[in-house]
């Protein structure tokens, strides 16, 4: 209970300080800004409430993106790390490429896929797999790489095969850091689709972002961040619950 009460309360205390110093116009003279400029959070939750129709259609655009992305980033990532971890001149060759290709800002290749792909679902997959692609490799290969010697050496005096040590293992040893690696690739899943958006789209929560922004429709915008998150929270919970079942030994 400790774990959601003082979160809880401390979002509350922060929300009310914020409904506060808006409503009281304190912010937006701080900021030198219009009132409109500068929604209290009663606004913005009338704003939710309003557009609920407008937002509850891009953000399942923007969400169908999140999960397949994501799926992508899943296959690719384990699938990789698996290989990478088996036959060592591939890591050598390939690991180093794969931390370079972070350092390339995805604010780049976004209007590139975009231009390559259209302005379909296709580039923004592909930017979420970019993204997401990283950590659960990186975290994964870890994982494999920390299993314990001595039940690999226990495993094959029992004449276990390499394929019996990978499974009830390597596997289970890499299961935690798997997880790991795909919660941190939840978080900037819908980051990197909000870019993908922006950088061209007909639809989605970062196609409605830039719309307010263009109109001053900050209280929408602000709703439209809500949802947003909401997305992540809720795919960051079904990632932990997944793990409290497959992980059940921790």
């Amino acid at each position: 209970m400790r774990r959601w009460l003082l979160p809880a309360l401390l979002l509350g205390t922060l929300i009310g300080a914020w409904q506060l110093a808006a409503s009281s116009g304190v912010i937006a003279e701080a900021l030198s800004l219009e009132d409109f400029l500068v929604p209290s959070p009663s606004e913005i939750a009338s704003s939710l409430w309003e557009n609920r129709s407008l937002l509850g259609e891009n953000a399942w655009v923007t969400l169908r993106e999140i999960v397949f992305g994501l799926g992508c980033a899943l296959v690719a990532g384990l699938g990789f790390a698996v290989v990478m971890y088996r036959w060592v001149t591939i890591r050598d060759a390939t690991y180093p490429l794969i931390v370079a290709s972070q350092t390339i800002p995805i604010m780049v290749v976004a209007p590139i896929l975009v231009v390559w792909f259209g302005f379909g679902i296709g580039p923004k997959l592909v930017i979420v797999a970019l993204v997401c692609f990283f950590p659960i490799t990186v975290s994964t290969i870890s994982g494999l790489g920390s299993a314990d010697p001595e039940a690999i050496k226990l495993m094959r005096s029992l004449d276990a095969s390499r394929w019996q040590i990978f499974r009830r293992v390597e596997v289970p040893t890499a299961l935690p850091s798997a997880f790991i690696g795909t919660r941190i690739a939840v978080v900037l899943a819908p980051i990197a689709a909000l870019f993908g958006e922006q950088a061209g789209s007909s639809a989605g929560l970062g196609h409605l972002i830039i719309q307010d922004n263009a109109q001053l429709e900050v209280a929408r915008e602000f709703a439209t961040v809500f949802v947003l998150a909401a997305i992540a929270l809720v795919l960051m919970g079904l990632v932990a619950l997944a793990e409290r079942r497959i992980v059940n030994w921790r």
